[in-house]
Order: C-alpha cells, then structure tokens, then sequence
C-alpha cells in the first residue's frame, strides 16, 4: 500500500500536467487560427490602397506591364497632371465650403436634438423622433428629383446651399440617433445632482454632458465629415461649374482621361487624403466613441 499511494499520486500529476499540455496547444492553436484570419482580412482589405498608391507613380506602360510591382521611376507629374486637369484647386475649395458647415451645424443640431429625446418624454416625442429618421429610411434616390425642384422653386439651385442644406437634412436624422444613444445611457445620478446644484438645462447640455460626450461627438464629425466629402450623387445634380465638389472632379477627370489609370489613381489619392488625415488625429477618440456605442446599444 505504501507503493500504491505514491503511485496514484504520480499517475495523477502526469495526467493533469498532460491536459494542462494539451489545453495549452489547443489555446495555441486557436490563438495562430485567429491571428491568421486577421492577417488575411488585412491583406484584403489593403491590396486595394496599395495597388492604387504604386499605381499613381507609374506610366500606362509600367501599368500593363507589372500592376504591383515597384515604379521603376516616381512619376510626381500624374498628380500635377491630375490636380490642372480635373480642377482640382476649385473643386477641392467647393469641398471644404461644403464640408465644415455641414459638419457643424449637423453636430450641433444633432447634440441638442439627441439631448431632447435621450434625457427626456414629451408628447408625440417617438412619433416625431420616427418622423425624422425617415431621413436613414427612405432611399436618397427616391426623394432627388422632388429636392431638384423644390431647390429651383427657391432659387437655390447651382448654388452652395442647394449642396449644405439637404446634406444637413441627411446627417441630422443619422446624429440624432447617434447622438440619442449617447445621452440615454448617462447616469441619471449625475444628471441629478447638477439640477440640485441650480443647473439649468442648457447647463446640464453644455457644461457637462457635451464634455463627457467627446468621443462620440469626434466619431460623428469623422462619420459625417467622410460622408460628406465623398458625395457624389447629390453634387452631380444640383450643382454645375465651380461649385461642384471633388468626387464629381474625379469623374470628370475619369471622363477625359479614359485611358490613363494612373492620373485617374492619382487624383484618387488626392481625394481620400484629407478623410485619412483626419482619422489619423481623431483616431484613438473614433475608436472609443465607436466601442462606446457598441456597449451602450
């Protein structure tokens, strides 16, 4: 018996330092699956940019010859090529005139209207909140042709406010619900205690629910400043000559030079430049509105 215990209990370790061994290749495994998915989605998913970049700096010939390989010369001259023959310097103005009062004003609009249906209940409050998120329901096309003559009634057509106002429309109903999410989930406690403090509303919006919504405020003015600069249909329709805007330029640009990939890549990068670079300074507070509306529905 005394050979026996002994035994038992050597048998035992083994077989538990086995499955330890085993539950370990499995996490292993799993883990080396994972990261192997990844690494292919990421591949995917930035061939496209890559491709697109080596091609701005090559020749057609280069073009046909190898599409991934290396320049063997960097052509700078097919983004001066682009930039004069798509007009690019009046287009890319017409984006920025278009773009910074859309982004403001739909943020602020969408601030005070999230605040007014997330914190509190009125009558009529889900009737008029379904009333503008018809904005996100009904397909934009649909609604084109009654906007193109409603905006020639005003006499606003083939003018920058035919290219802000329906854009403001649209990116309020989406801030609204962004927005709205955000404000619901606020501890009430908080909210509490400012009023008991003499808060007013305005106060409670302003001074201490707009600081705490940082992140979620910068993820919207990423989402909308990205939709925004890359409309197309919209700019096509109602505006003509100067006041049209950088992708409707591309296109032009497309038109002209139907044969030359390259400038057309070139202006391609010229356009999704400035959504890059705003991402890359509003990054880590895109990601934490993004995760923060994930977590609170």
């Amino acid at each position: 018996m005394a050979h026996i215990a002994p035994t038992s209990r050597q048998n035992g370790a083994a077989a538990f330092a086995s499955s330890a061994r085993a539950a370990s290749l499995r996490r292993r495994s799993r883990t080396l699956m994972t990261y192997a998915i990844l690494t292919l989605f990421l591949i995917v998913a930035i061939l496209p940019f890559v491709a697109i970049i080596l091609t701005a700096f090559k020749t057609p010939l280069e073009l046909r010859a190898s599409p991934f390989a290396l320049p063997q010369a960097w052509h700078l001259e097919n983004f001066v090529e682009a930039w004069e023959g798509a007009r690019f310097a009046s287009y890319f103005r017409s984006s920025v005139t278009v773009v910074i009062p859309v982004v403001i004003i739909s943020m602020l609009l969408s601030t005070m209207s999230g605040f007014a249906f997330g914190m509190y209940h009125f009558p009529g409050d889900n009737i008029l909140l379904m009333v503008i998120l018809l904005g996100l329901m009904v397909p934009f096309e649909a609604v084109i042709i009654p906007l193109w003559q409603l905006m020639g009634d005003l006499g606003l057509r083939n003018t920058y406010w035919a290219l802000i106002l329906p854009q403001i429309a649209l990116s309020f109903a989406f801030g609204t619900f962004w927005m709205r999410a955000n404000f619901k989930n606020m501890p009430s406690e908080l909210i509490d205690a400012a009023v008991v403090d003499g808060c007013t509303t305005w106060g409670v919006l302003w001074r201490i629910l707009f600081p705490l919504s940082r992140p979620v405020l910068l993820s919207l003015v990423v989402l909308l400043f990205m939709w925004t600069w890359n409309e197309f249909f919209l700019i096509l329709i109602m505006a003509s000559g100067d006041q049209r805007t950088l992708p409707v330029g591309l296109a032009l640009l497309r038109g002209r030079y139907s044969a030359n990939v390259p400038v057309m890549a070139a202006g391609s990068i010229m356009l999704f430049t400035p959504v890059l670079i705003l991402y890359a300074f509003f990054q880590r507070s895109f990601i934490r509105g993004m995760i923060a509306g994930a977590l609170k529905g």
